[in-house]
């Protein structure tokens, strides 16, 4: 099976890297059952990891594409480190996500096919 790592470390909103990142996950989700999609969210990514988020209507909603990825089998995991130094140690994460480390970043870059970075 074919492994794509994709690391998003922009805020999920202000720009369109995360939403873009997120996208291309659940496109390879969609078509390519082959592949195994893992999401590292790492510096201001770690962002897109908070639950409740609200967005106006007609906005792209970050949440509901990581749940989205979640649901179709990607694993998604957030710094610790980055996730601790912006205050998000004590907020709720978006179910299905987890906490991790640096060390295992290194350990998927080195285990995946393809890594895409936003």
């Amino acid at each position: 099976m074919k492994k794509v790592l994709i690391i998003i470390n922009d805020a999920p909103y202000g720009t369109e890297k995360a939403y873009n990142g997120l996208r291309i996950a659940n496109q390879l989700n969609k078509e390519h059952e082959n592949v195994e999609v893992r999401i590292f969210l790492l510096a201001d990514g770690a962002n897109c990891a908070m639950a409740n988020q609200i967005t106006p209507n007609g906005f792209y909603n970050i949440e509901r594409m990581i749940k989205i990825s979640v649901n179709k089998g990607a694993k998604v995991k957030i710094c610790g480190s980055c996730a601790e130094a912006r205050g998000l140690k004590s907020v709720t994460i978006i179910e299905g996500t987890e906490i991790s480390t640096l060390a295992e970043l290194t350990n998927w870059i080195v285990d995946s096919d393809t890594v895409l970075t936003f």
